[in-house]
């Protein structure tokens, strides 16, 4: 394609589409790109992308052996019901448990239980603290950033005692941990002025262990989790056990050159969410995790120099950019099939499996946005699929304007559907077909100017279309004056004999109304004379690759047209033919039809029995009429005699031709029941009649 039909296409497309359109198809794409980059940050989508984190950080969770670098000691329920003391835990307990670990030569000591307020055995705890030879690192936190734990009071409480113990062996450090707002410990605490340093880096920042990297770092924890049941990450060994001289001494070994953390292990104090907790897989085989053990899995981390991969922040833009160009690409292509539903199978494939890949591969997956990506993704694909919706409405208007032009717009609906329809083809149908005419119509042409008749026919062809349109009708051709319509195809539906029958009736009332309306000057409009009949015909699209035509061919429609004809012969308006009556037995418009005898057409030699609608006709008229053909067609000389004596009692209408007004209280016409009553006595036995 070149340069110029580039532009003349994007031209074309713009103007289709609209400035509004075009503007709102934009900033939905940039919509998308700021989900698919930003997720984590709005609402629901963030909840799915931390739900589908919590999944990639325990299916990439190392399972190993009992840490044998860290231990924790607890106070447990045991502990607190031997000393008499829950909050705040006994301190004795705890003196005694520092000097024997001093005593086992513990690597360094961290102490998650904060002195926030006074008690009478805080001097043997601070003797002991002042005796120690192994670096300890007490517990500390502040009101602004533990405002539910830590009050004024607290606070000042908490600044004493550490100021008393403060030394080079004892300092400070900070057990923050927080959580998102789904209440999950899944990340490192952020560093708060006024805070020491987390407890995992203060432990480590004596000797070949430290890692500078880790001060600053935010980025998620990386938990482990146990090879089996009875083998736990880390070793947990109760208080008191270690503050007894007679049973710390079997303790030695899980001491001896570790790093020791002391905190609390209680049902109801100190527990965490963690990504196990929410997946069903907890780490230590319980609901939540305590807040000891989660600076333990930090310290491992630390240790272990497991410090995430950074995806960069330009990598995440493209990858957005590109999700939301996917999701735009797969909605330009045309149709449906099983490519293209695989294609976006396999698209969403890659934005799940993706972060759980990189994840394995030691990248940092959280504030990953993999459910952004497919919102990004949809995003693009809506922009652009209701983009190509204006578009496609507006070329299908087009097409079918201009289709309509030389098509029944139920034909052009169904090619546009499916263009395959286009094809040259034939195939046998039952339908109902419809021929009418213009009585006097010819005569008329030569009575007026060419201008004045052909805007009296295009408007009597109009309404008489409307008719057909209007009953879901298929417009065949227009032959003249006459309008050709079938039922049945393209598309056969139910009722198409009962649409077929109403629209045959509204044709002749169209055609009244039509003749009444002329303008002054116009020589009298004769009435529309109509066919219709049921039966096979030839349909489909037939003529040679410049031209074609969707028609009806074959018997049904010859059929339609003679009944047509002999309208004129019999002195009626609407006839149909006895195949279509049958089809209406259960309509609600079975009583409209009275019969008028069997006749033969022109160029047939099959016999029809013909009927004629008569909407507004009685019950009685409609009985004697029947009893009067049935008779004869039983051979009963008499019935026609009958008829005849009671035909004045009917009622007159007058000729049909419009010159007289209806005289009696039935709208059965006098003209074409003299006529039957003529036909029937010229036959016997229901013979039919032959048409000249």
């Amino acid at each position: 394609m070149s340069e110029q039909e580039i532009r003349r296409t994007l031209g074309r497309t713009l103007r289709q589409l609209g400035s509004t359109r075009v503007v709102i198809a934009v900033l939905l794409m940039m919509i998308g790109v700021i989900v698919a980059y930003g997720s984590w940050r709005l609402p629901l989508l963030r909840d799915a992308e931390r739900a589908l984190y919590d999944v990639r950080a325990v299916t990439a969770a190392e399972a190993v052996d009992t840490d044998q670098r860290i231990a924790l000691v607890v106070y447990t329920d045991d502990t607190n019901r031997a000393t008499g003391q829950i909050s705040p835990v006994d301190r004795t307990v705890l003196a005694q448990a520092l000097a024997n670990m001093d005593a086992m030569g513990a690597r360094a000591i961290g102490i998650d239980v904060l002195f926030d307020s006074p008690q009478d055995d805080d001097p043997l705890l601070k003797q002991a603290l002042s005796q120690m030879k192994t670096p300890v690192y007490l517990a500390y936190a502040t009101n602004q950033t533990n405002p539910d734990a830590i009050t004024f009071e607290q606070q000042q409480d908490l600044d004493a005692w550490h100021a008393d113990v403060r030394s080079d062996t004892v300092k400070s450090t900070s057990i923050l941990l927080e959580t998102d707002s789904d209440g999950v410990a899944r990340r490192w605490p952020r560093h708060y002025p006024g805070l020491p340093p987390l407890m995992s880096i203060s432990l480590t920042e004596r000797g070949a262990d430290a890692a500078p990297g880790f001060t600053e770092y935010t980025g998620p924890i990386r938990y482990r989790v146990p090879l089996s049941s009875d083998r736990p990450v880390f070793d947990k060994v109760p208080i008191d056990l270690l503050a007894d001289a007679d049973t710390a001494a079997f303790m030695a070994d899980l001491i001896r050159d570790r790093y020791i953390m002391i905190g609390g292990d209680f049902a109801d104090f100190d527990q965490f969410d963690t990504p196990f907790t929410r997946t069903g897989n907890p780490v230590t085989g319980e609901l939540q995790t305590i807040g000891v053990e989660i600076h333990a899995q930090m310290l491992a981390q630390l240790l272990d120099r497991q410090m995430p991969l950074v995806v960069p922040r330009w990598l995440l833009w493209a990858l957005a950019i590109g999700s939301v160009l996917l999701g735009a690409a797969s909605a330009a292509p045309q149709g449906a099939g099983p490519a293209i539903g695989l294609a976006m199978i396999l698209q969403f494939s890659v934005f799940l499996a993706l972060p759980f890949l990189l994840e394995s591969w030691g990248y940092n997956s959280y504030e990953l946005p993999s459910i952004g990506w497919i919102g990004g993704w949809l995003m693009g694909y809506l922009a652009v699929a209701s983009a190509l919706r204006v578009i496609g409405q507006a070329q299908r208007e087009f097409a079918a304007g201009a289709l309509g032009k030389y098509l029944p717009k139920s034909v052009a609906a169904e090619i546009l559907r499916n263009p395959e329809q286009l094809r040259l083809h034939g195939e046998k149908r039952e339908i109902f077909c419809v021929f009418t005419d213009l009585e006097g119509f010819t005569k008329l042409t030569h009575a007026v100017s060419a201008e004045q008749i052909a805007s009296l026919l295009n408007q009597y062809l109009d309404e008489l279309s409307a008719v057909v349109l209007k009953y879901g009708g298929t417009l065949d051709k227009f032959v003249g004056d006459a309008v050709v319509a079938f039922w049945g195809a393209p598309i056969a539906k139910p009722d198409d004999g009962f649409r077929a029958a109403m629209a045959a009736w509204a044709m002749y009332e169209a055609g009244e109304k039509f003749r009444k309306s002329v303008p002054e000057g116009v020589p009298p409009i004769g009435r529309t004379r109509v066919g219709l009949h049921y039966g096979t015909a030839i349909v489909g699209n037939f003529g040679g690759e410049g031209r074609i035509q969707y028609t009806a061919l074959g018997d049904a429609m010859n059929t339609a047209a003679r009944l047509e004809a002999a309208n004129k012969a019999l002195d009626t308006t609407v006839l149909v033919s006895s195949e279509v009556v049958d089809r209406l037995k259960n309509s609600d418009i079975i009583d409209w039809f009275v019969p008028m005898g069997r006749v033969t057409l022109r160029g047939r030699a099959t016999p029809v029995d013909v009927f004629e609608p008569r909407p507004d006709a009685s019950a009685e008229d409609r009985a004697a009429i029947l009893a009067m053909v049935e008779g004869h067609r039983e051979g009963d000389a008499q019935a026609v005699r009958r008829f005849t004596a009671v035909l004045d009692g009917i009622g007159q209408q007058g000729n049909m031709d419009g010159d007289k007004q209806p005289s009696g209280p039935s709208s059965l016409g006098e003209k074409s029941l003299r006529n039957l009553v003529e036909r029937l006595r010229q036959t016997s036995g229901g013979e039919s009649y032959v048409l000249g």
